[in-house]
């Protein structure tokens, strides 16, 4: 493990998933659907959405991470952005692997606003620092978290370009 950092490994991901699905259902939060905060939420979506026999997982990609400790200014969405037609009374679960400033939250949060019912927030990490308050969290860190999914460089590198939201 390296100095300073959190390791959470494959099996981790289960367990902190299956953790967060316990929270929800014992909290009697039924979501109407599923919103994945790609990249990092999107496994954390799909264990949340066999687990709670939630069908309706959708994809939202918001860029604001560009390496270790570097972002944006401000978290961009990235097209397509999800049609929330006829939800107005829709439950929706906002699933992301972590909290760390709590900005690409908060700019979900801020999307949804109005569009759909109530929105609550469900995390595998929360930082500190984070600007907002996540409803279920499986831990709590204050140091870089090294994801499974990420540990290792990509096989393929891409020039990283910044899309206009």
């Amino acid at each position: 493990m390296a100095v300073g950092r959190e390791v959470m490994s494959w099996s981790d991901l289960g367990t902190g998933t299956r953790a967060l699905a316990e929270q929800v259902a014992g909290d009697g939060y039924d979501p109407d659907m599923i919103l994945s905060i790609a990249r990092g939420g999107l496994l954390v979506g799909a264990g949340l959405g066999y687990a709670l026999s939630v069908k309706n997982v959708y994809t939202m990609n918001v860029e604001y991470y560009t390496g270790v400790d570097e972002r944006l200014e401000v978290p961009r969405i990235l097209p397509p952005a999800p049609d929330f037609v006829d939800l107005h009374d829709a439950r929706i679960l906002i699933a992301d692997d972590v909290a760390d400033t709590g900005h690409t939250l908060e700019s979900v949060q801020d999307f949804c606003a109005g569009k759909v019912g109530e929105t609550r927030i469900a995390v595998l990490y929360e930082k500190p620092q984070t600007v907002v308050s996540c409803d279920y969290v499986w831990r709590h860190t204050d140091r870089w978290i090294d994801f499974p999914w990420s540990a290792q460089a990509p096989v393929v590198s891409r020039v990283h370009a910044v899309h206009d939201a």
